[in-house]
């Protein structure tokens, strides 16, 4: 059995799906596994994959055109998982799906399908809820900046929304978890960047915020609360806590 090691982002496990297909050696003998992740086990041959641009557009390409645009999305909703299992999950629906083609998509009851599924769709579900739960503070230089600490690297699927409905204004989402951050700039295209936690505090203890629209905000929504409704337990099933470290209401510890 060899394991092969990728990197934590789209263009890792790509190349480590070429790398797991060209060896030859058969889909029953082989794995791919997050390189920071994995826990070694014994008789098992590990080989570290360095992303490969060439090598991942090679699979991107024949993910869209052998199966279908739709199998790409999905694909890449899962690859943006936390889960370990998340690059041999991806691994094996590929095999299906240059089986089948795009009919792929609907054999539901095919196990390498369905687990593709469910990692695209808990993403999916993430990035939607977060499109509802980031807040934007406008900085001193006049940049809109919030911060995210999502389960999944869902910055990738956020960020397109706040493109089109900010496209005049220069800012920043950062995902603290992986130190990545999406970048706008006014009228432009956005992109990432890794960006240390060190320098985004630097940044904030430097320009922090100019307005006074968070106290307001703070205010207003502990204002039109009813003392006599608080219930925390159907509150904490709409809005699970560990969204609300960054947002705007619960800064204050409630």
């Amino acid at each position: 059995m060899r394991a092969f090691l990728c990197e934590d982002s789209l263009e890792g496990i790509f190349t480590g799906i070429y790398d797991a297909w060209a060896s030859g050696l058969g889909h029953g003998q082989v794995r791919l596994l997050m390189k920071d992740q994995y826990v070694p086990e014994f008789f098992v041959e590990y080989e570290e994959v360095a992303p490969d641009g060439e090598k991942s557009e090679k699979v991107a390409r024949s993910i869209q055109r052998k199966i279908s645009g739709e199998a790409f999305r999905v694909v890449c909703r899962a690859a943006f998982s936390s889960k370990e299992e998340r690059a041999d999950v991806i691994y094996r629906f590929l095999i299906e799906g240059f089986r089948h083609g795009g009919v792929v998509l609907r054999l539901l009851q095919n196990p390498a399908v369905a687990g593709v599924f469910a990692l695209s769709r808990k993403v999916a579900n993430e990035a939607h809820q977060y499109l509802e739960f980031i807040r934007f503070e406008q900085l001193k230089n006049g940049v809109l900046f919030a911060a995210i600490s999502p389960k999944s690297r869902v910055i990738m699927l956020v960020a397109p929304h706040f493109a089109d409905r900010f496209p005049g204004e220069n800012w920043v989402i950062y995902d603290d978890v992986r130190e990545e951050a999406a970048i706008h700039v006014a009228g432009g295209e956005w992109i990432t960047a890794k960006i240390p936690g060190v320098q985004v505090d630097t940044f904030l203890e430097v320009y922090g915020a100019s307005d006074g629209y968070e106290d307001l905000w703070k205010t207003f929504f502990h204002t039109i609360g009813i003392k006599e409704r608080e219930n925390p337990k159907c509150q904490r099933n709409f809005l699970p806590v560990w969204y609300r470290k960054h947002m705007t209401e619960f800064k204050d510890g409630r």
